[in-house]
């Protein structure tokens, strides 16, 4: 039977329901129904599955879907088990995670024509047996899904992905369509040469999802701002990218902290937890998956309407395909990317010990995406350019840099002194090495070439290296410039930028962005307090606060750092807190002191905010995981409970006595209650006891240690003063 237009469209709409195609879908999988090779790039959100799905239903035999991802292709396969109901054998994956049972089901579906789709890992594609078992059965086509794996310039380069020609050469010839949602033009060409359909018609689709909101942040305080976007967007689904499995475990806990449904997703948990999760996620059970890169590949849910770039990814390539998930049904979808150079350093150490070639590309990609986000020009305009498509449009209404324009200067004599430099030297060079140049920066490498001594050193010594850099990549955009992908990143002048030197005009270019150097994940700083102590509050706010704590310390007799510290007032001014559950979230806080001291406090600042106006900012009242080390946390308070000695509970942690004791103040610091009376009266003299803590009591300006040392003198025991510190700052102060 002829496979025509109207049947294409009958299959359709009988097995997806869809009453037409789009875009170039009818056209892709007419090309292949007919026997010829094909290469699809289109981007997430396009329809590219169909593209391979539908001809496999409709033609004899059954096609190999070569997908990198074992939780795509059991996703895969259960859509389109859904799809023909009638016939579970419909499709098939074949990977290590089946059993000895699934593996013989797969086989016999397989033998008896059943089977119209399989979905193979590359690494099960290369198994001997299975090759044998290929051998037996007819194949309508092989689909290369994710083919940018293909290439070492892809941003998942998977090196048994090269082998795919020469397997199927051994199972059998057959056409091939091979499918991507995100490559440049250097990969579409490796793409081409190593399956060796240099002569597969290629269908390209607009890389521009207009839907789509791209931003980039300054990284000075992610956590607060993510719960602050989350909670203006309740009951929307998203993905936050971290870089590290550590990071994702924080984060997500610290969102579920803040009443915001999320879970974890990293290649470190099981994988029955992985797909629990995954599932809760697409079964609208969570709101917000927090995940590393190995997420979302192929997942079919349209409605994901945020992707947050907690760390900055080591390619567009990658970001481009991360944020593809977002807004998939054409509806609301918004990109946002936290910056700061401490990730690009970060990303640069990861790199060493890889193989130099290794090395430089992934420097190269690394380049691209620091460009990317440091540039002022219209973030829509740079992607399509990336992936060598023109955006003709100079402002797209729908990016950060396009909505809040920065300012611009006429970049003619610039461009133009770039442009020199490169045309006078006889080799070429990378875009930084030319940007110190100009900049007047000296490095070794700058010396070895003796480009120190060039006429054109230091001929821009009066703005940035960054600022050379950001008008390369505006040259590169306008075509003045090139950039030579085999050579690693070697640029070029083209004809254009000949022209333009020759005969300048007006060029409007965009002034460098400033970041801030980011916020350090090493110091484990907690969320609520990170504009602690920063004098950035309400300074109106904390004198009357300082006033009251000073009235209230008086009237009850306790010095004013035991009612609430500088710390914690200065969070009252920024955040506003008017209720007890707002004021324990404040730094040093804790509920038995907010609900013990607190109410004054909260009534103070109700008055003052109303009669004032003030706007209160509710979602930067952020709860804090406290200290993420103290992982112990919740032993050593029930050991407590129980009276177990501090050796004892100690040894069965593995701490040091010291270790333990900075845990303990920890939690206690926290506003959490401790009763450590059993162990103080059995370890420390009771007139000691009531020596420590008559100071703490009638004479401590606040609870340091040091001080306290310097007061009490070389008789007592620095364990002893740590110890009736923490009885009364658990009986007084919380």
């Amino acid at each position: 039977m002829a496979i025509d237009s109207k049947t294409l469209h009958s299959k359709l709409k009988e097995f997806f329901g869809f009453d037409s195609f789009k875009g170039d879908q009818e056209k892709i999988i007419a090309h292949l129904v007919s026997g010829k090779d094909a290469f699809v790039l289109m981007p997430t959100g396009g329809g590219k599955s169909l593209c391979y799905q539908l001809p496999a239903l409709v033609m004899d035999g059954t096609a190999i879907v070569i997908s990198p991802l074992i939780a795509l292709m059991k996703n895969q396969v259960d859509a389109i088990r859904g799809f023909v109901a009638e016939n579970d054998g419909i499709a098939h994956f074949l990977n290590s995670s089946l059993s000895k049972a699934q593996l013989t089901e797969v086989r016999e579906d397989l033998l008896s024509g059943v089977t119209k789709l399989l979905y193979v890992a590359p690494e099960s594609l290369t198994k001997a047996e299975n090759v044998e078992m290929l051998k037996e059965i007819k194949i309508s086509f092989y689909a290369v899904d994710e083919a940018h794996c293909i290439s070492e310039w892809g941003h998942d380069f998977r090196p048994e992905y090269r082998r795919i020609r020469s397997i199927i050469d051994a199972i059998g010839p057959a056409p091939i369509i091979a499918l991507t949602a995100t490559a440049t033009p250097k990969v579409q060409s490796d793409i081409l040469k190593n399956l060796g359909i240099q002569d597969a018609k290629v269908f390209k689709s607009s890389f521009n999802r207009p839907n789509l909101y791209y931003e980039i942040r300054d990284k000075s305080d992610p956590k607060r701002d993510i719960i602050k976007f989350i909670r203006q967007n309740p009951g929307k689904s998203g993905i936050i990218y971290c870089l590290s499995r550590k990071k994702v475990e924080e984060l997500a806990e610290l969102l579920n902290i803040n009443g915001i449904k999320a879970l974890p997703y990293h290649a470190g948990l099981d994988a029955k937890t992985r797909a629990e999760n995954q599932d809760r996620f697409l079964m609208e059970e969570i709101d917000v998956i927090v995940a590393t890169i190995a997420f979302g590949m192929g997942i079919d849910k349209p409605d994901v309407r945020f992707v947050i770039h907690y760390d900055i990814p080591k390619s567009l390539e990658g970001y481009y395909q991360e944020t593809g998930r977002a807004g998939r049904d054409g509806g609301e979808g918004k990109c946002i990317a936290f910056y700061s150079y401490k990730d690009i350093v970060k990303l640069e150490k990861f790199m060493q010990g890889k193989p130099v070639a290794e090395q430089e590309i992934g420097k190269q990609l690394l380049l691209e995406t620091m460009a990317y986000a440091e540039s002022n020009q219209c973030r829509r305009k740079l992607l399509m350019n990336y992936f060598g498509e023109d955006y003709t449009y100079d402002n797209c209404g729908s990016c950060d840099n396009c909505l809040n324009p920065k300012k611009q200067f006429d970049g003619q004599e610039e461009m133009s002194l770039i442009i020199e430099l490169i045309e006078s030297m006889p080799e070429h060079f990378k875009l930084e090495h030319l940007a110190n140049i100009l900049a007047g920066e000296s490095n070794a490498l700058i010396k070895s070439y003796e480009h120190d001594k060039l006429e054109l050193f230091g001929a821009g010594k009066d703005h940035s290296v960054r600022f050379w850099c950001d008008v390369i990549h505006q040259g590169i955009v306008r075509h003045f410039l090139e950039k030579d992908i085999e050579a690693y990143g070697l640029i070029h002048v083209t004809d254009k930028g000949r022209e333009f030197y020759e005969h300048p005009y007006e060029i409007m270019l965009t002034e460098e962005r400033q970041f801030v150097d980011g916020e350090d994940d090493d110091d484990e700083i907690s969320v609520q307090g990170a504009k602690a102590g920063g004098g950035g509050g309400d300074q109106v706010l904390l004198a009357m606060l300082k006033e009251l704590r000073s009235d209230l310390s008086k009237k009850l007799h306790l010095q004013p750092w035991i009612l609430f510290g500088d710390p914690a007032l200065e969070d009252m001014s920024i955040t506003y807190p008017v209720t007890v559950d707002e004021l324990k979230n404040c730094q040093g806080v804790g509920e038995g002191k907010a609900r013990k001291y607190g109410k004054e406090f909260i009534a103070l600042i109700a008055k003052y905010v109303e009669e004032n106006e003030i706007e209160r900012p509710d979602d930067f009242v952020v709860k804090s995981i406290g200290n993420p080390s103290s992982a112990n946390k919740l032993f050593i308070i029930q050991g407590i409970d129980r009276k177990l000695s501090l050796e004892d509970i100690a040894a069965a942690k593995g701490l040091e006595m010291e270790e333990l004791l900075t845990e303990i103040e920890t939690i206690v610091a926290s506003g959490t209650k401790l009763d450590l009376d059993y162990y103080i009266s059995q370890t420390v003299d009771d007139d000691v006891v009531d020596e420590i803590y008559d100071y703490f009591k009638e004479e401590a300006e606040s609870d340091s240690l040091q001080d306290a040392m310097d007061e009490l003198g070389p008789d007592y025991d620095e364990f002893e003063v740590r110890l009736v510190r923490i009885k009364f700052l658990c009986e007084v102060a919380n």
